[in-house]
């Protein structure tokens, strides 16, 4: 229990203060690509200083996985250089063993990584971005023109002129419903369509239903209610801005995913990115184990071996990482092993460099 307490007294310290400093200094990076734009838009310090302090959670999000693996190489190559760690292993006690509690910390903090970008990054960095496109006049619009969505596997096509996400309402809509087959059932038309929050779909106005006759020739009707209660397409499906899985939470991500499956939509790279959720908080699992295994290296120029060795390890599981995604988002792949498939490359890669280590 000694071993461990001396341990996370020298982990945890420099886990603090990396993370302090990694955090700072994507904020300043972030600030100085923005600053001439802050300054020709005339916004206050104060102002300035609050879209910061809304960018600290993604910032300490993207720190985290680098401070833990500069800290744990840094401390253990420390302890190989000034043969602390000779005594122990002449103890009796394995490298193994003596660093099992850092992999189990590495681990929780991995869940707890995810848990904070899923209930903290995504909200404050959402706020961020629109109050940074506020103040620069950056401004978007929901409304759009134009908007084609296939609703119900591909039974339901909506055709609108114009979306008005204020009012929540469609402008000269045309919706053709086809059967189970695939086969033409009729074709709505209507002045407009607003949604209904409460019975949860669009309420037609002035709508016409166009079947076809057994002569082969249209027939007009009033329409169907039992299809309009079929109408159930979300408002947030017709905006013009288009749904990134990264920049939402676990939740909101499954329903787009499965608003896209619904529709007969490709969904291969948004299902990818949302398995990337979950796997990419385990980089800072698979970094104390790369860092346990290539700590006590060198015993010269410790800090700038592990600040190297935390480095090209975390830019090689990016760049490994992105041509899985790729592969899943063109079909090579499957979208979880596009997420996962480093993930499990890295431990193996972890467990043989362990293997190899000096014990």
């Amino acid at each position: 229990m000694k071993l461990v307490e001396y341990l996370f007294r020298k982990v945890i310290p420099l886990f603090i203060g990396a993370l302090a400093f990694f955090a700072f200094v994507i904020i300043l990076v972030d600030l100085m690509m923005n600053l001439w734009n802050y300054i020709s838009n005339g916004v206050s310090g104060l102002t300035v200083m609050h879209i910061m302090l809304l960018y600290l959670p993604k910032c300490v999000w993207y720190a985290t996985p680098i401070a833990i693996l500069f800290s744990v190489s840094y401390s253990l190559s420390d302890l190989y250089a000034s043969n602390e760690l000779v005594a122990i292993f002449a103890s009796g006690v394995s490298l193994v063993k003596f660093t099992f509690p850092l992999l189990v910390f590495a681990f929780f903090l991995s869940g707890a990584l995810f848990l904070f970008d899923d209930k903290v990054v995504v909200p404050t960095y959402a706020k961020k971005t629109s109050m940074q496109e506020s103040v620069l006049n950056k401004e978007k619009t929901d409304n759009n023109n134009n908007i084609v969505v296939i609703g119900e596997n591909g039974n339901i096509v909506y055709k609108a002129d114009f979306y008005d996400d204020e009012a929540e309402k469609l402008f000269t809509v045309f919706i053709v419903v086809r059967n189970e087959d695939k086969s033409f059932r009729c074709v709505v038309r209507a002045d407009s369509a607003h949604w209904d929050g409460d019975e949860g779909h669009w309420i037609l106005s002035n709508a016409l239903q166009y079947d076809m006759g057994d002569g082969g020739e249209l027939e007009t009707k009033v329409v169907d209610m039992e299809i309009v209660g079929r109408l159930i397409e979300p408002p947030a499906t017709f905006r013009k801005n288009v749904v990134s899985v990264e920049t939402v939470n676990s939740a909101d991500a499954k329903v787009y995913i499965e608003h896209l499956q619904r529709a007969g939509l490709p969904f291969a790279e948004a299902l990818s990115l949302y398995h990337k959720k979950f796997a990419f908080p385990f980089i800072v699992f698979i970094v104390v184990f790369l860092s346990i295994g290539l700590s006590g290296k060198s015993r010269k120029n410790v800090m700038l071996i592990s600040l190297a060795s935390c480095i090209s390890s975390s830019v090689l599981f990016y760049i490994t990482q992105m041509i899985t995604m790729l592969l899943a988002k063109f079909g090579a792949i499957s979208p979880f092993m596009g997420a996962w498939f480093p993930v499990f490359l890295f431990i193996a890669i972890a467990v043989v460099v362990l293997r190899y280590a000096r014990t």
